[in-house]
């Protein structure tokens, strides 16, 4: 008798060491809840834009220390991205926070596709700077574009919608300007050829294709005078002052321009521990994320100031440290 109970003794203490055994590789697991498995795909943007190398870097972090294996592929960004959540071809995204209200809400560049509930926020990642580039010396202001010829980023693009508020800020249309579409990576080459006078980006700073640009032309940012600024924050309050300081891209000045935010997002049936998962596992492990744009990773930056509602297993992740955030239904 003995005999027996030793071995159901040691029989229950080898299933109690399976079931709390590996947490699927994800740092600081707790309780199981990073212990799933899942193989997601994740829209970002061109090949020469912040979306493409910061998503490919926490793509490789989740797929080297979870079981969510994440695949990034380059794309027309972040309406782009929505568009594929809703069509089913992503699972993840990077998108503008203002397009993501756009699309959420079916206004500005959602106007005609009406209001999209295929996604929730993972949260907040990094500042997407409004960015206006020029290699001409002479162009100084929004007001100096008129008539020049100047990249608007691809069509429908939350570049465009960024460029079309400068615009109005200034009492300008997009009609006093020769508007060009292209991303990020061709608007840098047109400017390095001479083919255009200036683009719009909207990219953390500093960006891939300026950087480049900067190795073989003189680069000149354009500011948002204080008077434009005031306007811009009134009207559209989804924007923070930002200063790009002198010495960035080789500038000898400091260029105060505009802000929003890089979010990550989900199609709206992602499965709550895995999200729970890839929240965690950035925002714990921020520092060992190897891009310079996970020094902005702040639980406060993840959650303040975003419209669309979070996934229940991020605000789960947000509620553990203290943060409430609103849930989609």
């Amino acid at each position: 008798m003995k005999k027996f109970f030793a071995l159901i003794l040691a029989l229950v203490m080898t299933l109690s060491l399976v079931a709390c055994g590996g947490n699927g590789g994800a740092p600081n697991a707790d309780n199981g809840n990073t212990n799933v498995s899942a193989n997601l795909v994740m829209g970002t943007g061109g090949e020469s834009g912040t979306y493409y190398a910061f998503g490919g870097v926490v793509a490789n972090y989740l797929t080297n220390n979870t079981n969510v294996k994440t695949t990034v592929v380059s794309t027309g960004g972040s309406k782009a991205n929505i568009i594929g959540i809703d069509s089913g071809d992503y699972d993840l995204a990077t998108v503008q926070s203002d397009v993501s209200t756009y699309a959420y809400f079916g206004t500005n560049s959602f106007k005609e596709d009406g209001a999209m509930a295929c996604f929730s926020v993972l949260g907040g990642m990094y500042a997407e700077t409004v960015q206006m580039v020029t290699t001409n010396p002479n162009i100084k202001s929004v007001a100096d574009l008129k008539g020049k010829n100047v990249c608007v980023g691809d069509v429908g693009s939350g570049t465009y919608y960024n460029t079309i508020d400068v615009l109005t800020a200034y009492d300008m249309t997009i009609d006093d300007i020769n508007p060009v579409y292209q991303s990020f990576g061709d608007s840098t080459e047109s400017l390095k050829d001479g083919k255009i006078d200036a683009a719009f980006l909207c990219a953390g700073a500093p960006t891939t294709a300026v950087v480049d640009l900067s190795t073989s032309c003189d680069v000149y940012m354009i500011s948002i005078d204080a008077e434009h600024m005031a306007k811009i924050l009134a009207d559209c309050p989804w924007y923070a002052k930002l200063v790009i300081p002198a010495g960035t891209y080789g500038i000898t000045e400091d260029c105060t321009t505009i802000t929003v935010k890089c979010m990550l997002i989900a199609r709206a049936d992602l499965d709550e521990d895995v999200a729970y998962t890839i929240v965690k596992t950035i925002f714990d492990n921020a520092g060992s994320i190897e891009h310079a744009k996970a020094a902005e990773l702040s639980l406060e930056f993840a959650t303040e100031g975003i419209a669309v509602p979070f996934n229940a297993g991020a605000a789960r992740y947000y509620a553990e440290n203290g943060i409430t955030v609103d849930v989609a239904k």
